[in-house]
């Protein structure tokens, strides 16, 4: 059985080299650059068979772009943020060989600031990454952290995936206006009303079930700028949305700059 790498990447050449080494026992990479200033191409055409320039169409519609140009019978999908260790490498060629499911999902052990994020509901983080090119899969249309929909039924992998999410608070930050743009944007287009409520009580919730119930506090010094971070994150995508609401368009707030990691 054949694998297929896909990626999506927009100047990510500071990650995209250790990704793609990681892919390398595919029979094929496929990576879609939406307009990188750096050296992501050049970098990206040395271990991919295809590397294709195209226009941002958000996060899904890329990703199915570069499905699209996928041959192999099975299908792995991997954020330029992301690596493949050589424990998961050997049960993804045996499982691609045994193949009892259409699809399998695999955790993400991240990294933020340079530690493993052990809680605050960061890990295991199942996944849906690895999948039958005949499953008939297709990628939501959601603004931000679109999924994987397959025909057929599903499994879970053993050995996680790398996931360096966040490497400085600078990276951090980049990404927050973004994607709490895209947030409220979806939020928007889905017809959900603003309510106070929302803007209250949502960030002290999030922070209480990150940092206490989810056990973020054993993460350290790190778990709880996470932990706050987030509870922020959730703050400003709901007075974005406000914001929509108040001036009647769903494209007041934009930020959302294409081929960002999730």
């Amino acid at each position: 059985m054949s694998i297929s790498v896909i990626v999506i990447a927009r100047d990510e050449a500071l990650r995209i080299e250790t990704c793609l080494q990681s892919a390398r026992f595919a029979d094929e990479i496929v990576l879609v650059d939406s307009g990188s200033t750096d050296d992501t191409v050049a970098i990206a055409r040395k271990y991919a068979d295809q590397v294709i320039e195209s226009e941002w169409r958000g996060y899904g519609a890329t990703k199915q772009l570069a499905l699209e140009h996928a041959s192999g019978d099975w299908v792995l999908w991997l954020d330029a943020d992301e690596r493949v260790p050589p424990d998961l490498r050997d049960e993804i060629l045996a499982t691609v060989d045994a193949g009892e499911h259409a699809g399998y999902r695999i955790a993400r052990k991240t990294f933020f600031l340079g530690r493993w994020i052990r809680h605050c509901g960061w890990y295991p983080d199942y996944v849906l990454r690895l999948f039958r090119r005949a499953a008939e899969p297709r990628f939501t249309d959601d603004e931000v952290h679109e999924s994987l929909r397959i025909q057929g039924t599903t499994g879970d992998l053993k050995h996680p995936m790398i996931h360096d999410t966040d490497p400085t608070l600078h990276h951090y930050l980049r990404k927050f206006n973004s994607f709490t743009s895209l947030g409220a944007r979806q939020l928007y287009l889905s017809g959900r009303r603003f309510r106070l409520t929302d803007l209250v009580f949502r960030p002290i919730f999030t922070l209480v079930k990150m940092y206490v119930l989810k056990r973020g506090f054993l993460d350290g010094l790190p778990g709880f700028i996470l932990c706050g971070l987030s509870a922020c994150y959730v703050f400003a995508k709901y007075a974005k949305l406000w914001h929509l609401h108040a001036r009647g368009s769903a494209d007041f707030e934009s930020g959302a700059a294409g081929g960002q990691s999730s």
